[in-house]
């Protein structure tokens, strides 16, 4: 399985990733080891979706980085 994570960082901004192991990477983000948050802390899952298929879960997040992915990543999950 495949997850795409949105976080709620302590500056209210949103991070989205992916990962096949989402209580490890929850893990690694609370202890400060992920980069983009490190300085964030603390972060708050808030949404996630899980995929069968690496491609299409890869396929999202990017999506969801893009202009029209954050404006539906706001009205839909946030």
């Amino acid at each position: 399985m495949w997850y795409v994570c949105m976080l709620t960082c302590n500056d209210e901004k949103t991070y989205v990733g992916c990962t096949d192991n989402l209580d490890e990477r929850l893990k690694r983000h609370d202890s400060g080891w992920v980069p983009a948050t490190k300085r964030r802390l603390p972060v708050k899952l808030t949404t996630y979706l899980v995929f069968t298929d690496k491609y299409k879960a890869y396929g999202f997040e990017k999506y969801l980085k893009s202009g029209s992915g954050r404006a539906f990543l706001k009205k839909r999950f946030i």
